[in-house]
Formats: C-alpha cells, sequence, structure tokens
C-alpha cells in the first residue's frame, strides 16, 4: 500500500470551516430545534439522492413531523405520499417504521448508541454513526461514496474505490483525529470534499487542501480501473414503473383505484404487472378485491 499521510485532518479541518456550503442540517439552529430526529431523516432522504432535491422535502417533512412521535402517530400512506419524487420509496416506509420503533423503545428520542441504530428499520453502518457522529458528537468514521473516493485516491493512489468493505471503516478510523468535535469535522469535511472537488469525474486538484499529500496525485494520476456498480438507466425499467404506479396512488388522495385503472397508457402491460407485484411485494401499496391503495 503507498504510503499514508500521518495528518490529512488538519488541511481538510481548515478547509471544510472556510469553504462548507450552508445545508440546513450543518445550521445549529436545525440541530436545536429537531435534534438527532432531523439528522436521521436528513440522512434517510440524503441516500441515493441529490441535496438539491433533498432540502424542500426535509422542511415540508419536518414541519409536519417534527418529532419522531408525531411520524409513528400517522398512517405509513402519509410518509409514502409525503415522500413524492424521491426516489427509493422503501426509504419512506423504513424511516415510518423506525419512528415507530424509536417511540416505542427508547420514548421518542433518537437513540444515541451505535447499536441501537442499527437495530432500527432501515439503518445500516452509515446511517447509524452519521447519527451518532453528527447528532450526539461521538467519534466514529462515517463513510459514504464520498469519502471512499478521497480515501482511495489520497491514501491508497487509486482513481476510483474498490467495492465497499469493512476496511473502509479501519482505513477512515485511523486518520480521524482524536479529539470528538474535530473527528466530527474531518468527517463531514471529507464528505464534502469528496462532493464538490474531488468529483468522480473532473476532480478540481488545483484547489484541493490535501493535494501536496495525495497519493494519487503524486502517482501521475494512474487510472486504476472502476469498479463501482453501474446504475441501471431509469427510462423503460422497471423502477420508473414502480415509480408511476405510487405517483398514481399518491394522486388518488387516499382513495382506492381499480387496478384495471392504473397506469392504463403504460406502453409495456408486463411491466405495469410486475411493478404492481413487486410494490405490494414491498409492502409499498396494498391490494384488496381489485382495488389497490397506499398502505394504511
Amino acid at each position: 500500500m503507498p504510503h499514508r499521510s500521518p495528518d490529512l485532518a488538519t488541511p481538510l479541518v481548515a478547509w471544510y470551516r472556510a469553504n462548507a456550503r450552508d445545508l440546513p442540517w450543518r445550521r445549529d439552529a436545525f440541530h436545536e430545534q429537531y435534534g438527532g430526529w432531523g439528522v436521521l431523516v436528513s440522512e434517510f432522504m440524503l441516500q441515493q439522492t441529490p441535496t438539491t432535491r433533498v432540502i424542500p422535502h426535509l422542511d415540508a417533512w419536518l414541519a409536519r413531523w417534527p418529532t419522531p412521535s408525531a411520524l409513528a402517530a400517522e398512517p405509513p400512506a402519509e410518509a409514502v405520499h409525503r415522500w413524492a419524487n424521491l426516489g427509493y420509496p422503501r426509504r419512506a416506509l423504513w424511516l415510518h417504521r423506525a419512528a415507530v420503533q424509536i417511540r416505542d423503545r427508547h420514548d421518542g428520542i433518537v437513540p444515541a448508541d451505535v447499536d441501537a441504530l442499527l437495530a432500527l428499520a432501515g439503518i445500516g453502518d452509515y446511517t447509524a454513526r452519521a447519527v451518532a457522529v453528527f447528532a450526539y458528537g461521538q467519534r466514529h468514521p462515517v463513510v459514504d461514496t464520498n469519502t471512499r473516493r478521497v480515501l482511495a485516491r489520497a491514501i491508497e493512489a487509486r482513481s476510483q474505490p474498490g467495492a465497499p468493505s469493512r476496511r473502509d471503516l479501519d482505513r477512515f478510523a485511523g486518520v480521524l483525529p482524536a479529539d470528538d468535535d474535530e473527528a466530527a469535522i474531518m468527517n463531514a469535511a471529507t464528505m464534502e470534499l469528496g462532493a464538490v472537488v474531488c468529483t468522480a469525474r473532473t476532480p478540481r486538484c488545483e484547489v484541493c487542501p490535501i493535494a501536496h499529500v495525495c497519493a494519487w496525485r503524486a502517482a501521475g494520476y494512474p487510472d486504476t480501473g472502476d469498479a463501482r456498480r453501474k446504475q441501471a438507466r431509469y427510462e423503460g425499467s422497471d423502477r420508473q414503473a414502480r415509480g408511476a404506479v405510487l405517483k398514481a396512488l399518491r394522486d388518488a388522495a387516499g382513495t382506492a383505484v381499480p387496478i384495471h385503472d392504473v397506469l392504463t397508457g403504460w406502453p409495456d402491460p408486463l411491466q405495469r404487472d410486475r411493478a404492481i407485484d413487486s410494490l405490494i411485494a414491498d409492502g409499498l401499496i396494498e391490494a384488496s378485491h381489485g382495488v389497490l391503495r397506499l398502505p394504511r
């Protein structure tokens, strides 16, 4: 393995403090108002969804459901309806289930312990650690796609990271500052660098705060291949058909819709039926006596 810089934290933290984007979940007022719940909701929404699309949905969601108990008191259909066009709507169901679990197991307070967070619906290694770090100030490595790319380039001289593994957490833990607050900032800074500077296709190395210690730059920017899984095209896909079925039911405003009236003009009837069947299997819609509705 190429030599790892003993200090990525100092330049990254300084850069972040001077250049971080002003995002709602980074503001003190946001944390004071919503606490761990606000961070949890934002992390659910940010999975595989651009920041600019998340912000208005996050504001509307927290205005309606400012606490886990508020969401848990509503039927799952409301969560799916409010998820709108954020994509991957199973996240809405998982978030609703997590809200119920937080209400019933944790007195309505999002837990700070990573293991307790991992026991909630829809929460994996990344989200559990993100909440523990960004809501509660604990020291953990928080590794997303952007972080993995920065580490692959700066430490391993790779143009793109390999497949995700536990090694990512161990590698990042090894470069985090010992201080909890500084470690939290470095987590955010590394993500930010990958999002706006050390991007996948057009990295802006001329403004990178760690260019002077970047192993990939020192090696002459070798193309080491890209093992990332490519996302299937959306247009014409089963995902698009699923989204269209959900939109039709959301537009019905809680009214059950006869199955034969859903997507009557869809160009591939078999794909339409497959989308409906998969949504039923995922619990995102319910079928009864020839009609479809969002889950109650």
